[in-house]
């Protein structure tokens, strides 16, 4: 999958990740909580999601049941190393010393990353 997601995109496609397959009215109502959009407006977006291979469709007697192939962990898999390939150069330390300037690694986060650390160091001998 190579063409970008959009945000709006984005809000469709974890809609069904949260529950799939759904009518594109499912999604609809699901997205109502969290934007203003009408189910046209959701039936477009399902369709560009279907061309970009991110999603799938069957019928399912008069409407159509969409589900992700793209998972969430692969989505963020790329998302993330495009970001880091963007703003970093694609090297990890200088977006985790952001990350710590910043304030934002928790102490829970720190003991994750420590252990992830020493797992990587122990597979890499």
């Amino acid at each position: 999958m190579a063409e970008k997601i959009s945000d709006a995109e984005f809000e469709v496609l974890d809609a069904l990740w949260e529950a799939a397959p759904a009518a594109a009215s499912e999604v609809a109502a699901r997205l109502k909580r969290r934007k203003n959009w009408s189910a046209q407006t959701v039936k477009t977006l399902l369709a560009r999601l279907v061309e970009k291979g991110a999603v799938a469709h069957a019928p399912d007697g008069r409407r159509y049941l969409y589900r992700p192939i793209l998972s969430k962990d692969a989505y963020a898999r790329n998302a993330a190393k495009s970001f880091v390939d963007r703003l970093f150069d694609g090297r990890a330390a200088p977006l985790v010393a952001n990350l710590a300037d910043s304030g934002r690694l928790t102490k829970d986060d720190i003991a994750e990353l420590e252990a992830i650390l020493k797992e990587l160091k122990r597979d890499r001998r």
